[in-house]
């Protein structure tokens, strides 16, 4: 390789600079030092390669290549290594709708979880050991069918329109559900766990929660199953599409297979969904957690139940003993004011009673008196003005004035004695305005 030397001219000092004019030093330079000086670096390794092994340039990238190439399948055969089916050698391409695409590239373990760099390093694997130039170096006369196979499996699981397709019809990608009897065996929540991840995978809403384990709570339980019973799935069915012709002169027959392939989606997902929904009450059924809860709220409705009861009879008990006690109060003060009427009316009859014998008094009292005639016999004038001045001034007065007037006159027979009497309280009405001047003459 020829060396090429270019002469760049220095650029340009400034005017009015001087060499020594403003130069200071700081310091002095440290003795010079011998070392001895090795070549390194891949050239230099490539080099001595070249020479050690008498190689030629040519030579030396082609041994280089190949070693590459068997460093690269020794690095990916320990995560990207599975033995190759002979009958899956032998496919035909033009089959490619019906392939394995994961297994065709070696990925059959990882499938929908496989990463877009291993889908390109199991790609890359695949094409050192099956392109074509390679078998034709080798003598093999073999026909590049499967590098084709290979070929169209890396092109659909890159594209990620066409994988997603591919993996919602990837049946080896799905886990079978435990029968009754594995599952009687032990690990229910294990087993039924691999399942809901494999489902898990078609949920637009992520993450997908897990089915748990004895210890987990209702609440998680009861979200788990609500999540699956209003599953929200992705999976379409376009991958099993019938083709649709190309051409334009069949166009009905082109319609014909589209609206054939929209029915078929409909139905497989139709389909998908009942099993799914069939999945999710098999698990159901035999979840011991959904019986303990069950149990546990039967028996929690049962004491909210004894305690309501019991709230409402002890509410009751209170309410009867309540009335009980008002009725007995009522009726105490029933009797109370039944005694109290009985009482009154006696004392108002003995009230009664003392103002009419009040009232003889006070009659008898001016009859003893002679009418409060001095000597001789009253006139009956006399003995009617009295009597007449006796009812007014009884009837001016209360049964304790009544009994207080009779008092004064108890034991008085003269007419002056009783007469001072009567006048007295004639005198104390016409005081109070009970009575009129000229009322009660008789008696003043």
């Amino acid at each position: 390789m020829a060396t090429t030397h270019t002469s760049l001219p220095l650029p340009v000092l400034p005017a009015g600079w001087s060499a020594d004019k403003d130069f200071k030093a700081i310091g002095t330079l440290s003795a010079a030092t011998q070392r001895n000086i090795e070549p390194v670096g891949p050239h230099f390794l490539a080099h001595a390669r070249r020479k050690r092994h008498h190689r030629t340039f040519s030579e030396d990238e082609r041994i280089q290549a190949q070693e590459n190439v068997k460093k690269v399948e020794d690095d990916d055969s320990a995560e990207i290594s599975e033995p190759e089916d002979p009958l899956m050698l032998q496919r035909d391409a033009k089959d490619w709708k019906g392939q394995d695409h994961y297994a065709v590239l070696g990925l059959s373990k990882y499938r929908y979880r496989a990463t877009e760099d291993q889908i390109k390093r199991a790609h890359r694997k695949k094409v050192l050991r099956h392109h074509p130039d390679k078998k034709a170096a080798a003598g093999n006369t073999e026909d590049d069918t499967f590098f084709k196979c290979i070929q169209k499996a890396t092109e659909v699981l890159l594209d990620p329109v066409r994988r997603r397709q591919f993996d919602s019809v990837d049946e080896h990608a799905d886990v079978e559900p435990p029968t009754k009897k594995q599952a009687q065996k032990g690990g229910y929540f294990k087993l039924w766990s691999h399942v809901f991840a494999s489902e898990g995978r078609f949920s637009k809403n992520q993450p997908v929660p897990r089915l748990g384990d004895e210890k987990s709570s209702k609440e998680e339980v009861e979200h788990f199953y609500n999540f699956w019973y209003n599953f929200d799935s992705w999976r379409s069915f376009e991958y099993q599409d019938e083709d649709v012709p190309d051409d334009n002169e069949n166009r009905d027959q082109k319609r014909h297979v589209e609206r054939k392939n929209n029915n078929a989606r409909k139905k497989k997902k139709t389909e998908d969904t009942a099993r799914l929904r069939s999945l999710v009450d098999e698990c159901l059924a035999g979840d011991d957690r959904i019986k303990k809860f069950r149990t546990e709220e039967k028996a929690r409705k049962n004491k909210n139940k004894f305690e309501k009861e019991a709230t409402e009879r002890k509410a009751k008990e209170e309410a009867e003993k309540a009335k009980i006690e008002a009725e007995k109060i009522a009726k105490e003060r029933e009797e109370v004011e039944k005694t109290e009427k009985a009482e009154g009316k006696k004392a108002k009859e003995a009230a009664k009673n003392a103002a009419k014998k009040n009232k003889r008094v006070l009659k008898s009292s001016v009859k003893d008196a002679n009418y409060l005639q001095d000597g001789g016999d009253p006139s009956p004038a006399q003995i009617d003005g009295v009597l007449n001045d006796v009812d007014l001034v009884m009837g001016k007065i209360d049964n304790e004035e009544l009994a207080t007037l009779a008092a004064k006159l108890n034991g008085k027979k003269s007419p002056a004695d009783v007469k001072a009497v009567w006048s007295a309280e004639v005198g104390r009405l016409l005081r109070e305005g009970k009575l009129k001047e000229g009322d009660a003459k008789m008696m003043t």
